[in-house]
């Protein structure tokens, strides 16, 4: 077969214009890996024509991890001519371009490519029948401190953050300044004003390079822990809500670092303090019509709800896209506005699920709380999809709403009233995405081997190298046993 030509050739002309009339000097043609970092290579404008988009960009895929063997490396980007933008942050202009992978060897878009996999996803959806359109909705969290310092090494375990914010420096002495003693506390930063928010100009300045790079963005503000924040972007189609996360993740890191500062999205950096999550609103439509907008429960529809069961059933294995990391299982305890009890309620933010206040018509929608921004978003969007569809096919009973303050339900309420919760430890996650992976390989969406791999990749990569350490708390608690 070869590769295919693309197969709308005016998007690559605009896309030249583009360049030209914004003097373009360089193209940073963009991949994702499995973790969903997000890799790129550079070209002089000069050395590139309209067959190289044709043709795609041979690269080494055995550099990435999980991806190919040094013997079998050959692989080709494919650029998409889409959603491209100037690079903010380049000393010469640059534009940056999102790119599939297409796998030489089997003649197809590479199972192990996230956004290729995304693709597929949705071509599912549409092949169902049920719906032609999947819009997400992530709402990315993230953390903002001065410095941080790690070291692992063979008799040392040691991180260290620090942050103006930190309710640690109340007794400090700063050089060259004062304690101005303006913090928002453990908890306390939903949302004062300065000077007790200190971050203000920061996240106004991170709003301005998202809309210069094309993000529509509308919410901004501190969130609940110390040096935490949140912006809110516009919600797209499920290839595109993935585009835009890793947009989002770049730019904060960027603007951040800049301004001689550090962010991370990282779902528990703080001990004792409030975590980040992605929260993800989807919604289905078909034809133009918003497939989850009805009668039933808060204005959603059967689809909807069944949609929503088939979520909360798959819950502990979705987990293992959505919840990517180990410490993403520290965010998921108790008492920090973890959305860790696998029900359902409306307006109700100790669910798992929430429905929004207001919903209805065109902005009917589920919003599931339990995601963060360790997950590749590209995995953790098609994951979600791949379970409603399997909860609509099936006609999942979602059960009854619980709309009582679940953070106040004790561990033994929990067990008593029956309710599922989320996995305890990525390890457990994974254990469960592989007993329960029937519904992710519907339509060849997400392949046996890209599991298998996956599964590799975070046994060898993130569980067994954190379980093999220890832990500073183990000292306290087990040294002089």
């Amino acid at each position: 077969m070869g590769i295919p030509r693309y197969s709308k050739p005016e998007l690559i002309k605009d896309f030249f214009s583009f360049c030209k009339d914004n003097d373009v000097e360089f193209v940073d043609f963009r991949f994702t890996d499995i973790k969903g970092v997000w890799h790129h290579m550079a070209y002089s404008i000069s050395a590139l024509s309209e067959e190289t988009f044709h043709n795609g960009i041979p690269f080494d895929a055995s550099s990435i991890k999980a991806w190919q063997p040094i013997q079998h490396s050959d692989m080709i980007l494919l650029p998409e001519p889409i959603r491209y933008f100037i690079d903010p942050f380049t000393a010469d202009t640059t534009v940056v371009v999102f790119c599939d992978v297409w796998d030489i060897y089997k003649d197809q878009p590479y199972e192990r490519c996230p956004r290729s996999l995304a693709k597929k996803a949705v071509e599912h959806l549409k092949k169902t029948g049920i719906g032609d359109m999947v819009y997400i909705g992530p709402e990315n969290e993230f953390f903002i401190f001065d410095s941080i310092k790690i070291r692992d090494a063979v008799n040392c375990q040691y991180y260290e953050i620090d942050s103006e914010e930190g309710e640690w420096n109340r007794d400090r002495s700063f050089e060259g300044g004062i304690n101005s003693g303006h913090r928002p506390g453990t908890k306390g930063g939903y949302f004062p004003v300065p000077p007790v928010d200190s971050m203000m100009d920061l996240r106004a300045e991170i709003v301005k390079v998202l809309n210069q790079v094309g993000l529509e963005t509308f919410v901004v503000h501190h969130e609940v822990a110390q040096g935490q924040g949140e912006v809110g972007v516009k919600f797209g189609d499920l290839v595109e809500a993935a585009d835009n996360v890793q947009k989002l993740k770049y730019v904060v890191k960027m603007v951040a670092h800049l301004n001689g500062k550090t962010a991370t999205f990282m779902p528990k950096p703080l001990f004792g303090d409030n975590g980040s999550g992605m929260h993800t609103h989807v919604s289905i439509w078909k034809a133009g019509e918003n497939l989850f907008s009805g009668q039933k429960y808060q204005g959603l529809s059967d689809s909807a709800l069944h949609f929503l069961g088939g979520v909360l059933k798959h819950a502990r294995s979705v987990a293992a896209f959505t919840n990517a990391s180990t410490n993403s299982y520290k965010r998921l305890i108790p008492g920090f506005e973890a959305p860790s009890i696998l029900t359902y309620s409306a307006q109700n933010r100790s669910a798992s699920v929430r429905i929004p206040y207001g919903v209805s018509g065109k902005s009917a929608r589920l919003e599931f709380r339990f995601p963060d921004s360790s997950a590749n978003p590209y995995l953790a969007f098609s994951c979600i999809l791949m379970a409603g569809l399997d909860g609509i096919v099936n006609k999942t009973d979602p059960g009854e709403p619980m709309d009582i303050d679940l953070f106040e339900l004790t561990l033994d309420e929990i067990r008593e009233k029956g309710i599922k919760q989320m996995p305890h430890t990525l390890r457990t996650a994974m254990e469960e995405m592989l007993l329960d992976r029937k519904y992710l390989k519907e339509g060849d969406v997400f392949t046996e081997s890209f599991i298998q791999i996956y599964k590799s990749f975070k046994f060898e990569t993130e569980i067994w190298p954190w379980e093999g350490r220890p832990h500073p708390f183990e000292f306290i608690s087990t040294y002089s046993c």
